[in-house]
Parts: structure tokens; sequence; C-alpha cells
């Protein structure tokens, strides 16, 4: 029996931007970025260059006719739903790119790119001024603070001088303009991207990390952006997936090369991917406990099992019971199935526990009575303790009590602790939440504190 095709229509996004051999950035990034966010890339490539993540060692400009060549090409063809432009090298190819960018009405996402995040310069000093009419072109302009001196003559070192930066490039015709903060130091430990629009301005905040591994940011997030707005997205909707996609890539970077690594251009592709697989492992934990009776162990509040999905970085990433496991007359039984977001107090320790070791995957809360306290000796790894009341008064660091204690527990002690321990405060009971990197170890955990509580 021959089987019927079921075509799907994707909207196609044209990259016009330089070729990168390592693979991280440029129309490489560009292409895996636009598939992992459900566009169709399409691409016109401006110029070769032989880099890898320790830095660019040539550059070979192609032909004006040749990119025209391929950008015809597309536009023939396909129904381009969102350009988007990166490193352009010349002012010619500027000026080539600016003509294509006007003669089209889909969105069009313009990264001002100048230097590689090696320091490589990737444009002429001469094309600089050829930029201001691709700039007013564009639906988005996304310029780094580096880019925005340069187009602006505004050094943006702080939120507001950023602002004005973006209102610069609004007033040179831009529809928008976000000016990114990754490269600005002097904002404390966040990020801080500022989004000016015509009647609008909207600040975007998200942790930094500690990485040198971001070869590629400023391709993927402007790739994502163009994508979203291919969907049919707004910009500030588009803008805001866009920084989210890019923090999580940054933060679980691909280790690849000598040099720092790339940015992880399908990171959310995976996690999704991964939630089913979760959800099986949770289940096989709460079965395992189940079937050995963990009733010793359920607090009064319940017991749950927590999972999160390999690049988690929310709780309605995790994969929990919902309603937990209570103790009954015939044992432990879980109210209902596992879905992911069913748990918020055992997924947001669990989260804060990765935030220190990215390897911890399961956790599970207990009771910590006298008795549990001392069976949790009979952990392979160290067991460490908070009070939730110590460092009150600092809710403006946006974490919770448990969530800071989690973090000065486990500053407290080498390696990863098997188990963190809640003291609990007036009236409150003390909560032991085992940890493991596996569901296999979060069983074995479990089991061994049983088995101790049995001696």
């Amino acid at each position: 029996m021959t089987r019927q095709e079921a075509p799907v229509s994707p909207a196609v996004v044209l990259t016009i931007a330089g070729s990168d051999s390592g693979g991280g950035a440029g129309i490489q990034a560009d292409l895996k970025t636009i598939e992992a966010c459900g566009g169709f890339g399409t691409s016109a490539i401006t110029s070769i260059t032989a880099q890898n993540t320790t830095g660019v060692r040539s550059t070979h400009v192609l032909p004006t006719e040749e990119i025209a060549a391929q950008c015809d090409a597309v536009t023939d063809d396909f129904d381009v739903a969102a350009v988007k432009t990166g490193m352009l090298a010349t002012a010619e190819v500027v000026e080539l790119v600016t003509e294509r960018v006007n003669e089209t009405d889909a969105p069009a996402v313009v990264d001002p790119v100048m230097v590689a995040a090696s320091g490589d310069r990737l444009l002429a000093e001469a094309a600089e001024s050829a930029y201001e009419d691709l700039i007013a072109e564009a639906t988005l302009v996304t310029p780094n603070a580096d880019e925005a001196a340069v187009l602006t003559d505004v050094d943006p070192g702080n939120e507001r001088e950023a602002r004005a930066a973006g209102e610069a490039l609004v007033e040179m015709g831009a529809d928008a303009a976000l000016v990114k903060g990754g490269h600005v130091t002097g904002t404390g430990e966040d990020v801080v991207d500022v989004l000016v629009t015509g009647d609008s301005v909207e600040t975007f905040r998200h942790p930094r990390v500690e990485t040198e591994a971001t070869h590629g940011s400023g391709c993927t997030l402007s790739s994502a952006i163009a994508t979203h707005l291919a969907h049919g997205e707004g910009v500030v909707e588009a803008v805001g997936a866009g920084i989210d996609l890019l923090a999580r890539a940054v933060r679980y970077n691909l280790d690849v090369g000598e040099g720092p690594g790339a940015v992880h251009h399908f990171v959310e592709t995976r996690n999704r991917a991964a939630s089913e697989e979760t959800i099986e492992a949770v289940a096989g934990v709460v079965d395992a406990v189940v079937d050995r009776d963990v009733s010793p162990l359920v607090p009064e509040v319940g017991m749950n099992v927590a999972g999160a999905t390999p690049y988690a970085e929310r709780p309605g990433e995790a994969a929990a019971v919902e309603g937990r496991i209570t103790r009954t007359l015939s044992g432990a039984r879980p109210s209902r199935g596992v879905r992911l977001g069913a748990s918020t107090h055992v997924a947001r320790v669990l989260l804060a526990a990765r935030e220190v070791d990215s390897d911890l995957r399961f956790a599970a809360n207990c009771r910590c009575d006298g008795a549990v306290a001392d069976a949790l000796d009979a952990l392979d790894a160290p067991v460490v303790a908070f009070d939730p009341s110590e460092g009150e008064g600092q809710s403006g660091t946006g974490a919770s009590a448990v969530e800071r204690g989690v973090e000065r527990a486990f500053a407290s002690v080498d390696g990863t602790p098997a188990a963190v321990v809640d003291e609990g405060g007036a009236g409150e009971e003390s909560i032991a939440y085992l940890l493991a990197a596996t569901a296999d170890g979060l069983v074995a955990r479990t089991e061994a504190v049983l088995d101790a509580l049995a001696e």
C-alpha cells in the first residue's frame, strides 16, 4: 500500500550572512536556530570565513552578483516570511542587502555584525556608515553595546544609556532596536537587554552565566527573533522568546573545540523532546518506592518525586506526582499520575540544587525527625542542612528562602550532597530532600534510608 504524503508548511526565513566553518555562528548557527524555532531556513552567503572556536583565520567576501543571485533564487521560489542579516563585511554588500530588504514586505531583523566573539573584525570600517540606510529598513536592529556605540556614538554602559542608544537607532528609521547587555559588565549579576520601539521601552533581565562559551550568541538570538516574527508574533513577544532561548543556550553551552565553546542552538528542542522520557522516569521512581512502601518517610504534607528535563529552567519543566504521595491504610499511594508542572516546592528545590550541579535530575522530599535524620547517615554522600529563617530580608534577590537556603547548604560542603535538609521553623516539620543524577540513583538512596530505618 502506497502511503499518502502529509506535507507541512513552515514559515520560511531567509538569512543573509557569512559562513562559519566552526559551525557555531554565522549561517550555520542561523539555520540551526531557525529550524529549532519551527521555521524553514534559506540562505544567501555573503562571505566565507575560515574560523573555529579560537578565532578567525581568513575571510573571503563573495562577489555581490553572487550574493544577489542567491537572494533571487530564494525569493523567486519561496514565500519569505522574515529576513535576518548577519555578517555583511563590506559597504557594497550592505548596500545590496539594503536594496533587497527594501523590496520585501517581510519583517527584517538586522544584526550589525562587526566583530567576532574572538575579537576578530568582521566588517570593514568603511562599511559602518552604509549601515544607516539598512537600519532605516529594519523591523528590528540588534546591536551589542560595542556595535551600538559605533552606530550611534552612545556607549551604553548602563540601562539608561542603552535606552538612549536604542532611541537613536529608532530615530535613524528602525521600527525597533534591541540593545543587548551581554557585553556590559557594570549591571551587576543580571544581563539587561533594552528594547526600544516607537512608543515603548521594554527591559529584559536574566541572570548572567559565568562562561566564555558565547560563540554564536548574537546570530542565535537574531535568528530566533526573526523566526518568531515569521510566525506572526509581535516584536516584544518575539524578542522575549529569543532572549529566553539564548539564556538557556548560553548556560547549557556546547563544549566543543579548543577555545570557548558555542551556544546550544537546539537546547529548547532537546529539552522538550526529553519531556516524555522524564515523566516515565519519575513514574518508575514512584512505582519503586510505592512497592517498597515508603510510608515511614512520607511527611505530613505528603511526599513528591520530581524529575527535571535535562535543560530545565522552571518548575513547569519538572515532572512530578499530581497531588503527591500520601500514607494510607494499605501503604503509601500516589494521589494521581505524573505530569509536567505538578510540583512547585520540590521542583524549586531541585532547580536550586541544579544551579550548583546541573547533573542533578531527580529529587524527593521526606520527613526528617530524629530517626530519619540518623538514617540519612547511610547515604553515600554528605547530607547538608539549612535554616530557612537565615537570610531573611533578601527578597530582592528574587529567590525564595528555601532556594537561598539550598544555595547556602551546598556552599558549606565539598562535592554534591546526597540530601539537603530544611530544618523548618516554629510549628513546621523538618524536611529532607533526597537528590540524585538518575532515577535509579534516587530509588537507591531512598531504599538506603529505609534500610537504615529498619535496622
